[in-house]
């Protein structure tokens, strides 16, 4: 048995056991990993939150936080921790959510929220409790490193911070609603982390994914800021969403895979207390009801109608190297291919769907032979799936409606995000900036028209 599996984060406090040990939080941020042996039993700890960790009895061994600082583990059996929580069938339990997730993942009408706020854990259910919210998925955002791990992020070195992507329905979920029960989560004064947990893989924030969810948050912000409810500063990051990489299976929904070690970690981090005492009888988000100019969906222009054609369709519509590469994932050979080398300013669309993907004002020379962007011009239109068909863990991208393959995204581009979307130009189509209004895509005229005015 893999304790590590089941107890991912060690909680040592319990206020239902008066004589248990309490862990008071430490300078040592970070995770803890020690193989221990008691009884036949091959236990593993990991990732404390930097807490610093008493010696409760005999039997230990001594292991390292960040290789420097010595502490002493108690080898804990179940009967010592309360006993281990009973799951009827938890594969059975984890097979049916996972499968829930994967679907809400795949259904284009959703929109998604992507919020950090400390432990994921935390996070998942007050969420997944409001109508039209259809999955919570935690995981990571917010840093450069490419595929973290949790041990990676717990280090404090990726620049990731551990979050939650929310996918709902945007016709009966309102993004203020989901602003409203996020503000209710964390302690919006503190950016160096939340409650036990410290370092900036714990800091709240708020990372919008298109303009609409952007000027939501900073007003809700500010409303927040001028209630006098805190007082001290709002300090909660509002950035650009980029990429999102869901945590490992174990982590997901873990309030209801292992309920009493999610309580028992819930207690012990003050989380609770800090809300109750800063929100009272008003710590149940205010629900306000969805309509376009709260729902964080961008509208489109009329003649914009971005849909995946019939099979049938998409036979007719795409030569055979577009479909080779679109529909099964293909790539095509580098430097002999359309747009690698492409300088007219313009915008990129998805050939199948014709949803806008990137823009020429983002493209630039990565040497690769492949169309390289440092962001899509609306984040939303771009998803990311985790590709380990070459034997490397690798970042699929793919458009949101037209669920055309466009290539991978990695860590290594230049500019203030780090990324380089590295993309076929069978999977694209170009529209000069010229032709932007006649096709159906005046509102982007704006990002060229900016660019020539700084000339």
């Amino acid at each position: 048995m893999r304790l590590k599996q089941l107890f991912p984060r060690m909680v040592l406090a319990d206020p239902d056991q008066p004589d248990f040990p309490r862990i008071a939080p430490g300078p040592a941020a970070g995770r803890f990993d020690a193989g221990l042996n008691s009884g036949g039993l091959d236990l593993q700890v990991g990732g404390i939150h930097g807490r610093n960790i008493s010696k409760v009895g005999a039997g230990s061994r001594e292991g390292y936080i960040n290789g420097m600082e010595t502490v002493s583990v108690l080898l804990l059996s179940a009967a010592a921790y309360g006993g281990l929580p009973v799951i009827e069938n938890p594969a059975q339990t984890a097979a049916e959510e996972s499968a829930r997730d994967s679907a809400a993942l795949a259904d284009p009408s959703l929109a998604r929220a992507t919020f950090a706020g400390g432990c994921f854990w935390c996070m998942e259910s007050p969420f997944e409790k409001l109508p039209g919210v259809k999955a919570v998925i935690s995981g990571y955002s917010g840093g450069k490193t490419a595929n973290p791990t949790y041990e990676q992020v717990s280090s404090g070195t990726t620049g990731h911070a551990e979050c939650v992507q929310v996918l709902y329905d945007p016709k009966v979920m309102s993004y203020s609603t989901l602003l409203e029960a996020f503000w209710r989560q964390i302690d919006p004064t503190d950016a160096e982390g939340q409650f036990v947990d410290r370092g900036s893989q714990y800091r709240p924030a708020v990372y919008y994914h298109n303009g609409e969810q952007k000027k939501l948050a900073e007003t809700s912000r500010d409303r927040l800021a001028k209630s006098g409810r805190f007082s001290d500063p709002i300090v909660v990051e509002i950035s650009e969403f980029r990429i999102f990489y869901p945590a490992e299976g174990y982590h997901q929904n873990f309030c209801r895979r292992d309920p009493s070690h999610y309580h028992r970690y819930r207690r012990g981090s003050g989380r609770d207390d800090f809300l109750d005492k800063a929100w009272g009888k008003d710590r149940e988000p205010l629900v306000i009801p969805a309509n376009p100019k709260n729902d964080g969906v961008e509208e489109v222009s009329a003649q914009a109608i971005f849909q995946k054609p019939s099979a049938a369709e998409l036979k007719k519509k795409l030569n055979p190297m577009q479909y080779e590469i679109t529909q099964q994932c293909g790539t095509e050979p580098p430097f002999r291919n359309e747009f690698w080398d492409n300088h007219r300013e313009g915008l990129y669309v998805d050939v199948v769907s014709g949803e806008p993907l990137f823009s020429s004002k983002d493209k630039f020379e990565s040497g690769t032979g492949w169309p390289s962007f440092t962001r899509p011009v609306k984040p939303e239109n771009v998803t990311e799936h985790s590709d380990g068909g070459l034997g490397i863990v690798r970042t699929e991208v793919r458009s949101k409606r037209g669920d055309s393959h466009l290539g991978h995204v990695f860590p290594d581009g230049p500019g203030p995000g780090g990324l380089r979307y590295c993309i076929n130009s069978a999977s694209l189509r170009f529209i000069p900036k010229e032709k932007l209004e006649a096709e159906g895509y005046g509102e982007f005229k704006s990002l060229f028209e900016e660019k020539a005015k700084r000339k």
